[in-house]
């Protein structure tokens, strides 16, 4: 299995406080009761509940790939994806 992220070991909770920042939203944490009555399904409430990180040391050594993009976070926090396109 190959994995094209750039660093390794993101939490969901550092997405969600960086997605959080930058909407100037607060990021709360769900106990796994409250997240099932938050997400639409079990199944969603459950997976937001794994720890589960990659790494892409395997994908970097294997293809000679060294990452040279922003990190995730990085790319979370100063990229565009939270603006509101102007049409």
């Amino acid at each position: 299995m190959l994995h094209g992220a750039a660093e390794s070991g993101v939490t969901l909770r550092s997405i969600a406080e960086t997605i959080a920042r930058g909407l100037d939203l607060p990021a709360v944490s769900l106990t796994p009761d409250q997240a099932a009555g938050h997400f639409p399904s079990p199944f969603l409430a459950t997976v937001h509940g794994f720890d589960a990180p990659v790494s892409s040391a395997y994908t970097q050594e294997l293809l000679g790939w060294p990452p040279t993009e922003p990190t995730l976070l990085e790319d979370l926090e100063h990229g565009d994806y939270l603006t509101t396109p102007t049409s």
